[in-house]
This record gives structure tokens, C-alpha cells and sequence, in this order.
């Protein structure tokens, strides 16, 4: 079986994001999009919420499992079975990062490998950062995320606004 990884932070996931899983997904038999957890950083939405907020948007790709982890990027692969690790490309910015940072992965497990997609030019401008501060400005939010969490979106923004 060939799995593979799309790992990020997904605070909150994007339609670039669901882009990049749907073209993923038709490349593997299981396709685990996986929320990064980082400790040193506050989210918007807490890990939890986030992979409810995926599970929802990718309810209807049968080979899409979500998950979260702590650990390595490297070791939960290994852990996975998965071969390789997908990430999405906006940028040419983007590319020499990633690629330290697939150098990095194969350094610490020799049996996986990065697959780059680029960004559809619809989002290659589109991050969950931008989509946060959309949101801030009352912007129609239906050209940068999935339908189904644009009120979830919404009401944690509000929530956060009035709590900090």
C-alpha cells in the first residue's frame, strides 16, 4: 500500500490546502493529512479542533485519513509506513525551505522521500495566516476556505477577538 503524509498546521485548512489533498489523494492508496503540533506556537484553533475541522472538509475522500502528532515529522512517517511526505508549493520562496527540510527528513529516515505539488495559481497567495486576517476585516471568506467551516472560522475569530 502506498501512504504518504501532508503535514502542516492547518490553522485553519484553506481551499489550497484541499487542493493540494485532493491532487495528492489520487497519487496514493492512503493519503494521511497530518496536523503538525507545535508547541511554542498558539493557534487559533486547538490541534483537536483542527483535525475535526479537516475530517469534515475531506468527509468525502475515502483514502484521506486526518491525524495529529507531536513527534518528528520523520519518526511519525516512519511510525505511518508512509514513503513519502507531500508538500504544496505557493512560492519559489517556499522550495528552498522544503528542501532543507526533505534533506533533513531523509537524513532521519532513509525510506521516505518529499513529493513537491505546486499551488494551483488560485492560492498561491492563500495561507491560513492571510485567511486570519480576512476574517479580522469582515472579508466574504468563500474564495479562501472550504464551505463547510466558514462559520467555525468566523465564531473562533470573534471568540478570540473578545477573549484576548
Amino acid at each position: 500500500m502506498k501512504i504518504a503524509i501532508y503535514p502542516g498546521s492547518f490553522d485553519p485548512i484553506t481551499l489550497g490546502h484541499l487542493n493540494i489533498i485532493k491532487r495528492a489523494a489520487l497519487c496514493f492508496d492512503k493519503l494521511i493529512v497530518c496536523v503538525m503540533v507545535n508547541s511554542q506556537k498558539n493557534g487559533l484553533f486547538t490541534p483537536e479542533e483542527r483535525v475535526e475541522l479537516i475530517r469534515r472538509v475531506v468527509s468525502q475522500l475515502p483514502n484521506v485519513e486526518v491525524d495529529a502528532s507531536s513527534i518528528l515529522l520523520a519518526e511519525y512517517a516512519k511510525q505511518r509506513r508512509a514513503r513519502v511526505i507531500v508538500k504544496g508549493l505557493r512560492a519559489v520562496s517556499d522550495f528552498e525551505a522544503e528542501v532543507q527540510m526533505s534533506v533533513i527528513n531523509r537524513k532521519l529516515n532513509h525510506n521516505v522521500d518529499t513529493m513537491f505539488l505546486p499551488s494551483h495559481e488560485k492560492y498561491t497567495y492563500l495561507s491560513s495566516t492571510v485567511v486570519k486576517e480576512m476574517v479580522r476585516y469582515g472579508v466574504e471568506l468563500s474564495d479562501f476556505l472550504p464551505r463547510e467551516i466558514i462559520q467555525d472560522v468566523k465564531k473562533k475569530t470573534e471568540e478570540s477577538r473578545r477573549d484576548g
